[in-house]
């Protein structure tokens, strides 16, 4: 950008905090030094996590290609530049790719150039660039809706506060959750207000996680966690001595718990029917024993 004053060079409305600032300011006051990149990498890699870094430039790609940058994040912002994503795409790496403001024909064109480059490993992120968001505009029915059209791994980038949202994404399928990370909100920022702290984010990712593997598959009847439950539920049982030959009635026979026995709505086809075998008090009904 340019180190100007001029009203379209002045943030206006997207957050109280940047409010006021000229873009030159927001940019070069916030942004994270080269010189930092290796020592957070390492450390990262210590404590068994990926660390990558989002590229704001073309020679910010060529540095982060010098210190092992796994991925690449394209930030919502930079998702209209075609040489960033390309050159990004060209490392061969990662490229996760926020969403905000982008129409599809920019998301078009943006994946073409990506796989353009032989690079399959694309995730685009549903984005919406306000910060905070509420949840009432982040329309994350558009996150299936993306992996349709572009038959690739699909997330959020999250600015809304709390874990409702990501939880839900991850429901409809978000396979990445992006969220910004504070050590304390009291101690300000240009992203402090909608950023999580440390506690949050370990219940973000537990209660993602949990409604991960809450998804499961398409299951219908007792699942094995659950047959210790037929206990509580009803069947047929035998609740009279019966010899061999005996006819089975409402007498000798009723629907009790547990639930081990033939399920209730055969009652009708057992009733009248003799018993093959002696059977006694308290057995669970079987076919065949009728």
């Amino acid at each position: 950008t340019l180190d100007s004053r001029e009203p379209d060079f002045v943030v206006r409305g997207a957050n109280q905090d940047w409010e006021g600032q000229s873009l030159y300011e927001l940019y070069t006051t916030n942004f994270t030094p080269f010189e930092w990149h290796a020592a957070i990498f390492e450390r990262a890699r210590q404590r068994g996590m990926m660390g990558f870094s989002s590229p704001f430039g073309i020679e910010a790609i060529e540095f982060l290609e010098s210190v092992g940058c796994p991925a690449y994040k394209i930030a919502s912002f930079e998702n209209n530049w075609p040489d960033l994503i390309r050159r990004a795409a060209q490392t061969g790496k990662p490229v996760i790719v926020s969403t905000g403001m982008a129409s599809l024909a920019d998301l078009e064109r943006l994946v073409r150039i990506v796989r353009g480059e032989g690079n399959e490993q694309l995730v685009l992120l549903k984005c919406t660039s306000t910060y905070p968001a509420e949840p009432h505009n982040t329309n994350l029915r558009t996150i299936p809706h993306l992996r349709e059209l572009f038959d690739c791994q699909v997330g959020l980038s999250d600015h809304t506060m709390g874990t409702g949202v990501s939880v839900a994404a991850t429901v409809l399928g978000a396979t990445v959750i992006e969220k910004h990370l504070t050590l304390s909100r009291a101690d300000g920022g240009p992203d402090a207000s909608f950023s999580m702290e440390p506690t949050e984010m370990a219940h973000l990712v537990h209660e993602c996680r949990q409604a991960q593997q809450a998804l499961g598959g398409v299951f219908y009847g007792p699942t094995p966690a659950e047959r210790k439950s037929l206990a509580f539920r009803r069947s047929i049982y035998v609740v009279q001595d019966v010899a061999e030959g005996e006819i089975l009635t409402a007498d000798n026979v009723r629907i009790i718990r547990p639930g081990y026995g033939l399920p209730p709505h055969e009652l009708p086809r057992v009733l009248g029917r003799p018993a093959r075998q002696a059977v006694r008090r308290g057995t669970a009904l079987s076919w065949a024993m009728v």
